[in-house]
C-alpha cells in the first residue's frame, strides 16, 4: 500500500512538473474561501467554469456542485443553472451566476447555503483556456460527441452536424452553445453529458494507471483549495467508482420555476424549497 501511496504522490508531483513548463500558462488566483468543514466521509466541490476572457471580474459560465461520498465512492454531479433567479448577499434578488463576478467563490458559498442550505467545502475554478488544455490532457484522442444541427453562432467555432471526436477548443464550443429552442437548458444537458464522458476517459484502461499524473497535468489549469491529499483521494474515489455512470441533476428540477423578465434581464423564478429538498434528496 505504501509503495502505490508514493508511486502515486510520484505520478501527481511529476504531472504537475511537466505543466509548469507550458509559456502561457497562467498564475494561480488566490480566493478568500470559508468552507465548511466535511461531514462523515463527505465533500461537495463548487465547480465554476469562468467566463472570464481577460476580465477581472467575470460571470460564472458554469456552476456546479459535484458530490463525492467516500464511504460507498459514489461521485454525483449538480448543474445549477445561470438565470436562477435569487438573494445573492448583500446583493439582492440577482442571477446566481452574478455572483462569482460580485464575490469570488467565497460568495457563491454564501448564495447556495442561504437559499438552497447546501455546505460547500471546497471549490474549483477554471476558464475557457483551461478547460480547453484539460479537455486535451484528459482524452488526447478526443471526445466522440453527436451534434444534431450546426452550431456556431457565439462559441468562436463552427461544428457541423453528426457524429464528431472534438478536441479542447471544438468542445468548448459545444458545452458553451446556447443559441437555439433549448437555450440554456440544453447547454446544461451538454456539460453534464461531457463530464460523464471526461469521467469514463479518465479512469478508462489505458488512462487509470497514470490518474494522479493526469492529474497533476490538469492542476496549474485550475484555481482552487484542494490539497494534494484530497486530489488524490478524489482519484481513488474515481477508480473506485470504475465504469457506474456519473448521477446528475439540474437545477431548477422540472416543474419548479418558471421564466420571468425582470430589472436584470430574462430569469428563471424558481421555487426554492423545491429544489433545497431535491438536492437534499439527490445528495443523499
Amino acid at each position: 500500500m505504501i509503495v502505490i501511496v508514493a508511486f502515486g504522490v510520484y505520478q501527481f508531483r511529476s504531472g504537475v512538473l511537466e505543466s509548469s513548463k507550458d509559456v502561457n500558462l497562467k498564475g494561480h488566483k488566490d480566493y478568500d474561501f470559508l468552507p465548511t468543514e466535511p461531514q462523515l466521509g463527505e465533500i461537495n466541490i463548487l465547480l465554476i467554469g469562468s467566463d472570464s476572457r481577460g476580465e477581472e471580474h467575470a460571470r460564472s459560465d458554469t456552476l456546479m456542485v459535484a458530490h463525492y461520498n467516500s464511504n460507498n465512492n459514489k461521485i454525483k454531479l449538480a448543474s445549477i443553472m445561470r438565470d436562477t433567479y435569487v438573494e445573492v448577499p448583500e446583493h439582492g434578488l440577482q442571477k446566481i451566476n452574478s455572483a462569482f463576478a460580485f464575490g469570488g467563490p467565497e460568495l457563491v458559498r454564501k448564495t447556495l447555503k442561504e437559499n438552497f442550505d447546501l455546505d460547500i467545502n471546497y471549490y474549483a475554478i477554471v476558464d475557457f483556456t483551461g478547460f480547453s488544455k484539460l479537455v486535451d490532457i484528459i482524452a488526447p484522442d478526443g471526445i466522440q460527441v453527436d451534434i444534431p444541427y450546426e452550431m456556431s453562432y457565439g462559441i468562436g467555432t463552427v461544428l457541423k452536424p453528426g457524429n464528431q471526436v472534438l478536441h479542447g477548443q471544438d468542445l468548448l464550443g459545444y458545452v458553451r452553445f446556447r443559441h437555439d429552442r433549448l437555450s440554456d437548458f440544453g447547454r446544461v444537458a451538454r456539460q453534464q453529458e461531457v463530464m460523464s464522458k471526461l469521467k469514463e476517459e479518465a479512469i478508462s484502461v489505458h488512462s487509470i494507471y497514470n490518474l494522479p499524473k493526469i492529474i497533476g497535468l490538469s492542476t496549474p489549469y485550475i484555481d482552487t483549495n484542494l490539497d494534494t491529499q484530497s486530489l488524490l483521494s478524489l482519484s481513488k474515489g474515481l477508480i473506485m467508482n470504475g465504469s457506474e455512470g456519473l448521477e446528475s441533476l439540474r437545477i431548477p428540477v422540472q416543474d419548479s420555476y418558471e421564466n420571468d423578465v425582470v430589472n436584470v434581464g430574462a430569469v428563471l423564478k424558481t421555487d426554492l424549497d423545491m429544489n433545497k429538498d431535491a438536492i437534499k434528496s439527490f445528495f443523499n
